[in-house]
């Protein structure tokens, strides 16, 4: 007989009492960072009722199960609200995975190593900007892994989205409507860059010519042919009090256009339910935002690991459900065994359509695991979900230097309020030869400027 020692009601209990506190120590048997340093793996942080699924919901449900509409009620704790909605009223479905507890599986093994090398350095300065002990920008890796507040998770992710110095994302949109018609289809690239607290591409931590920059970051839609060219590029300054330059390029126009620099909640071409400000759940400077609150804490299922396909040599992932069965990446998810849920109100865009955000985060790794938006009136409106890899496979793997590639494979962005989906995945090549690289020298010149910009668009 399997004796439960810590079963859900001491772990709930654990989470419910921190919170009462004002307490964010992350771990519920021993503090979570500690141990990962120590041992690379999160197990000893966490009773078996929180690392399986199996154990959280006492043998009804197992590793290589299937979420559906009919056992969904069984794990309605473990999911946000859009994605329960999802599936239990549009055929939405998820298979379940082992929770992975080596820590190097979960995120970039680079951007880990900085983090555990620099961990205690960093501090917020007088303008609330996250840097180093001389007061420089930050050093590289998350600057408050085992984060006391929401502030310190949301500067963390918007200090490095991707968590790599520089990444080219070879991209595939699909765009659905509420009868689940596949209405625009778009190959895009998505391009980042980091001058700071670069930990991979020399010269680190900084790239002196542009040490006052966050990022570079810009979008270049390269199919069908009538859309193809138009572009975006955001900079970013270090000083999140600031907003982005934001500024487009239209081939109809020949050329450069700069753009409301606040003009982030709304699509960039027809079709989309994508926004600026959805990106890595933190798409905007983290000052035009305020009220960060931690509300809630605990266990959930979210897709940290099996989101590459590698069966598909273009690495693109079947749908399923919908009306037509269209409307829904094929996911697999694991339990994540705790998740710290943060509250934030935009305060720097007066006609922001969201009243208010709400994002999980891993605890381990500080990643967002699902976002949802609500409306001014307070009626849940939008959702933002990923589904990350590490992109090995057996003998099968795409490499980042030494080590193989970590990064997101697919995305929903969902309107709950109009029923518009948009999926985007992550894959190997798009038209044009465009393809997924990461920490490419050529990434700045090639895709990030004023004037590659021009010369994609002719």
């Amino acid at each position: 007989m399997h004796v439960i020692r810590y079963d859900r009601g001491y772990s709930r209990r654990h989470f419910l009492n921190q919170l009462a506190r004002g307490v964010l120590a992350t771990g519920v048997l021993a503090p979570l960072w500690p141990t990962i340093a120590k041992e690379g793996d999160v197990s000893r942080s966490y009773p078996d009722e929180l690392l399986s699924i199996e154990e959280y919901t006492k043998g009804k449900l197992s590793p290589g199960d299937t979420i559906t509409a009919d056992n969904v009620d069984l794990v309605k704790d473990l999911l946000d609200d859009i994605k329960y909605q999802q599936i239990r009223d549009m055929g939405r479905q998820l298979k379940l995975a082992p929770t992975t507890t080596d820590i190097m599986k979960l995120s970039p093994r680079d951007y880990l190593e900085a983090t555990l090398s620099n961990q205690g350095k960093a501090r917020f300065d007088d303008r609330g900007n996250v840097v180093a002990p001389d007061g420089e920008p930050w050093i590289g890796g998350n600057p408050f892994p085992d984060a006391s507040n929401g502030l310190e998770l949301f500067a963390a992710l918007t200090l490095s989205w991707g968590r790599h110095d520089a990444s080219v994302y070879a991209i595939k949109e699909y765009d659905i409507s509420v009868e689940g018609d596949v209405q625009y289809r778009y190959d895009v690239v998505w391009a980042e860059l980091a001058p700071v607290a670069r930990v991979s591409m020399s010269p680190k931590p900084y790239w002196p010519d542009h040490k006052d920059k966050l990022r570079f970051q810009s979008v270049i839609f390269v199919a069908p042919n009538d859309i193809s060219g138009t572009s975006f590029l955001n900079i970013w300054p270090y000083d999140q009090n600031q907003y982005p330059e934001l500024v487009g390029y239209l081939p109809q126009f020949k050329r450069i256009r700069e753009y409301p620099t606040n003009q982030r909640f709304e699509p960039l071409v027809p079709g989309g339910t994508l926004y600026l400000s959805d990106a890595w759940a933190a798409g905007d400077p983290l000052y035009t935002w305020g009220n960060y609150r931690i509300v809630d804490r605990g266990p959930m299922l979210a897709g940290v690991t099996g989101g590459w396909n590698s069966s598909d040599p273009n690495w693109e992932h079947g749908t399923h459900g919908g009306p037509k069965g269209e409307t829904f990446w094929d996911t697999t998810v694991e339990l994540v065994p705790e998740a710290i849920v943060v509250d934030a109100e935009p305060t720097g865009f007066e006609r922001a359509p969201v009243g208010k955000k709400r994002v999980w985060f891993d605890a381990r790794t500080g990643l967002p695991i699902a976002m949802n938006s609500y409306d001014r009136k307070g009626q849940v409106y939008r959702s933002f979900d990923g589904a990350y890899a590490l992109y090995q496979d057996g003998d099968k793997a795409v490499m980042d230097g030494d080590d193989p590639y970590w990064s997101w494979g697919h995305v929903h962005a969902f309107d709950i309020q109009t029923g518009r989906m948009s999926r985007l995945e992550q894959v190997r090549e798009i038209a044009g030869g465009h393809r997924t690289k990461v920490n490419d020298p050529s990434t700045y010149d090639q895709y990030l400027t004023r004037n590659s910009l021009r010369r994609l668009g002719r």
